[in-house]
């Protein structure tokens, strides 16, 4: 007979937390034995969906197999071609994308993100430090990209299921029943983050044992490869930015896109920029070539994804396909909120007091790289 998800979720829960007990007792896992055992031990009760994939340093990350999209498969108005998020250098890969919002073990150069069940996530980290905890990992390592993410998100958008989480204090918005542990009290008294991996299987990207949890709230994810700088929509191509190429406030490796699709060198004239209604909170978000009204620098204006327009400038598949811009007038009620002045740096998911806003979608394109608060975090991902 087979087993239901609630024994499968039992089963792999069971491997998880045998990993991370003798993680927290030994820390780095440095035999070859018993990296392997970990490694077949996870792998047999997901069916191969979840694998325990090791550091230079021997820590272990329980990280979700990605299998590659093709974009027809997510849109059946788009090409054969495989999404972005799966070639790198030019090449297809195979994504591995951690199962938990990480934790940090060392400091400096020795940062390294691990991701576990059951952990406190790592907040109070900029987007640099971000960076630097993923890719000091070893080879492949990087912090989560946004084509990585936006495939994900679009997948379970293909699939009619939009995963749930922590986005109303400890519980989710749509079903109050339903919570994880918490791990954080908010100004200490009202719920705020959880443990990893603590809520149901409705927490999960698909609903499985073997999904991406927390996508939903708990704590905003910095992703790479994608920023604003003054409204301009800039992007590292493909999945480029998995290779940890430069990301700083001055690299060269940026580019802008055209409303044909085409990338080009930032500050190009007709780039596609957000632009706004009004910028105190209360606008409504617009794609144009232009910036008319410009955030402050502490304004900002927010949108659901579904409802963004334009101003009569085309739009490019290449920014749906990186959840920039509706596929059309349904993406689970996800908010973007975008500051359109200086250097913007992303989170995604949203955290645990956004409530219907939170999802998959959601994005801020509204703070600096410099934020560090208890509402931000990350995950590491590998492709080989």
């Amino acid at each position: 007979m087979s087993k239901t998800p609630e024994e499968l979720l039992a089963e792999v829960r069971e491997v998880e937390d045998w990993i991370g007990a003798e993680f927290d007792v030994r820390g780095a896992i440095t035999a070859d034995s018993d990296q392997r055992a970990m490694s077949e031990e996870i792998l047999k009760v997901s069916n191969g969906r979840n694998d325990c994939i090791f550091d230079d340093q021997g820590n272990p990350s329980i990280m979700v197999k990605m299998p590659q999209m093709l974009l027809s498969e997510l849109n059946s108005g788009w090409s054969e071609d495989l999404h972005p998020a799966f070639i790198v250098n030019g090449q297809p890969k195979e994504i591995w994308v951690s199962k938990y919002q990480n934790i940090v073990v060392g400091s400096g150069v020795d940062a390294r993100a691990i991701s576990l069940r059951g952990k406190d996530p790592k907040t109070n980290i900029d987007f640099d430090e971000a960076l630097a905890a993923c890719s000091q990992k070893g080879g492949n390592w990087h912090l989560h990209s946004n084509a990585e993410w936006s495939a994900i998100a679009l997948r379970c958008k293909a699939n009619g299921f939009w995963p749930r989480g922590n986005n109303s204090y400890g519980n989710d918005n749509s079903r109050n029943s339903e919570w994880g542990e918490v791990s954080y009290l908010y100004s200490g008294v009202s719920k705020g983050r959880v443990y990893t991996g603590t809520g149901p299987l409705g927490w999960s990207h698909d609903g499985t044992p073997f999904g991406i949890w927390d996508y939903n709230g708990n704590v905003w994810e910095w992703t790479s490869g994608l920023r604003l700088v003054d409204g301009e929509i800039q992007i590292i191509a493909d999945n480029d930015a998995a290779t940890n190429p430069d990301m700083s406030a001055s690299s060269t490796e940026w580019q802008a896109i055209m409303p044909d699709g085409t990338l080009v060198t930032p500050g190009t004239t007709g780039t596609l920029k957000y632009d706004a209604t009004n910028t105190d909170g209360s606008g409504s978000i617009i794609v144009s070539d232009a910036v008319s009204n410009q955030s402050d620098g502490s304004t900002y204006a927010g949108e659901l994804l579904e409802n963004i327009s334009n101003d009569g400038v085309s739009i490019p598949d290449a920014i749906k396909q990186l959840g920039l811009y509706p596929v059309d007038n349904d993406h689970g009620g996800d908010n973007i909120w975008t500051r359109n002045a200086g250097e913007r740096l992303p989170g995604r998911g949203a955290r645990w007091h956004n409530g219907s806003l939170a999802g998959v979608f959601a994005l801020s394109l509204f703070v600096e790289r410099s934020l560090s608060d208890h509402g931000f975090g990350f995950r590491s991902a590998f492709y080989r």
